[in-house]
């Protein structure tokens, strides 16, 4: 097991070729890995953004259509004690109810609305 300590093992060009694009060619892999993961974590961080915001705005919405409905419910209460005939009761509920329809119809085209515009925005699915 004599080795002679002078000589030097080459490799051959071909070799070392193979050996540069290999690496080469998995550098560039391990790139492409890293960004699509970047971008699929930016894509999940902006949808995550985005659902948090529009609950958010939605949960406001629902607080202030409650407070007014509210308000409407003891606004009616309020003009129906005071009303001095059943004639004038029933005006005043044919009133509220009207009106309260009207609200309602415009909170759910606002809520609608809300819906559609999270659907469009970026990172959210279609």
């Amino acid at each position: 097991m004599a080795t002679n300590p002078t000589q030097n093992y080459e490799v051959p060009p071909e070799m070392r070729d193979f050996a540069e694009k290999s690496v080469e060619q998995a550098r560039k892999a391990i790139d492409g890995f890293m960004t699509a993961a970047q971008k699929t974590a930016d894509t999940f961080e902006g949808s995550a953004n985005t659902v948090q915001a529009s609950a958010k705005d939605a949960a406001r919405k629902t607080f202030a259509y409650t407070e007014q409905n509210l308000s409407a419910a003891f606004d009616l209460a309020q003009k129906m004690v005071r009303a001095k005939d059943v004639q004038e009761a029933m005006q005043i509920q044919a009133e509220f109810v009207r009106n309260q329809f009207e609200a309602m119809q415009a909170q759910m085209k606002e809520f609608g609305s809300l819906a559609q515009s999270a659907m469009k925005q970026p990172g959210s699915k279609k």
